[in-house]
């Protein structure tokens, strides 16, 4: 376990305290319909002075928030996110709630709430591409959607980000710098390198929905974390150039981000990134037998 502090019991804040914080960096109103968010499992009442944060809940994740007297999880991947009929060790699920219930361990999760928030994930994505007015993808309000390019903020936050890419530059050189902001090694694109870019849209996760939206904004490119082959099909014929920089890594650094953030704003709490959290999908070259890239 790599935490940021070391735990003063004097000074332990309660899961309700932790959050409320996070609706605020996160409202749940801006969470998608379908999604379940807030707080899952727990007790709002109680003391929370070992915090994790996570993607996904696994039960290598949840054994280590057993094993490290987590008492707070945040996982941005809600669970359970469908309702459940019975909680029992026979599903994978039941099993690692029945886990975290038995050992008191709390979760909260934000989901599309962050990836949507004025600072949430695109919103960070859409910075840390240095791209230049920045608007909504998917427009929250018909206001947001009529306010003067110049003079707009993402104030309340809405899906999606875009903006421009100044100076212009090639895809090629996009999906460079996409692989550079989460550190992906196993990036994919759809779309030929020296297309030129002035306009990229991004959405975090499994962003395919938002390709026409991308389309309407007259975006040249987007980055997301994986789409469906159909939805890669669709970017070619639209001319869209598209990243897939994985799920796994368009979502998991603002988890390590957000373990810094409260660190710094709740001195008392010990709070890390779970360290036994990985990527599922291993990218593996070198296969084939003959090296024939014809056949």
């Amino acid at each position: 376990m790599t935490a940021t502090n070391d735990r003063d019991d004097t000074l332990v804040v309660s899961v309700d305290q932790l959050c409320q914080h996070l609706s605020a960096i996160a409202p749940l109103r801006l969470a998608e319909s379908w999604d379940n968010v807030g707080l899952l499992v727990g007790d709002r009442n109680r003391h929370a002075g070992r915090v994790m944060t996570c993607l996904t809940l696994t039960p290598a994740v949840v054994d280590e928030a057993v094993t490290e007297k987590v008492d707070l999880i945040i996982a941005h991947h809600p669970m359970p996110f469908k309702p459940l009929a019975r909680i029992t060790s026979d599903s994978i699920t039941g099993g690692m709630l029945l886990q975290l219930i038995q050992a008191g361990v709390a979760v909260y999760s934000a989901h599309t709430a962050f990836d949507s928030a004025a600072n949430g994930i695109n919103q960070d994505w859409a910075e840390r591409l240095e791209l230049h007015e920045i608007r909504p993808l998917i427009d929250p309000t018909a206001d947001l959607a009529s306010a003067p390019t110049a003079t707009f903020e993402v104030k309340d936050g809405a899906a999606g980000r875009y903006g421009l890419w100044d100076p212009p530059s090639s895809f090629g050189e996009l999906t460079r710098r996409a692989a550079d902001v989460c550190s992906a090694d196993n990036v994919r694109r759809i779309g030929s390198p020296d297309k030129a870019i002035t306009r990229v849209a991004i959405a975090c996760g499994s962003g395919g929905s938002f390709l026409s939206a991308a389309k309407r904004k007259g975006c040249d490119a987007m980055v997301t974390g994986e789409a469906t082959f159909h939805t890669c099909l669709e970017a070619e014929s639209l001319g869209i150039g598209l990243i897939l920089v994985g799920h796994y890594q368009s979502e998991r650094f603002a988890m390590d981000r957000l373990a810094k953030t409260l660190s710094r704003e709740f001195p008392a709490l010990v709070v890390w990134a779970s360290d036994q959290e990985s990527d599922p999908i291993e990218c593996l070259n070198g296969l084939r037998a003959n090296g024939d890239e014809n056949r």
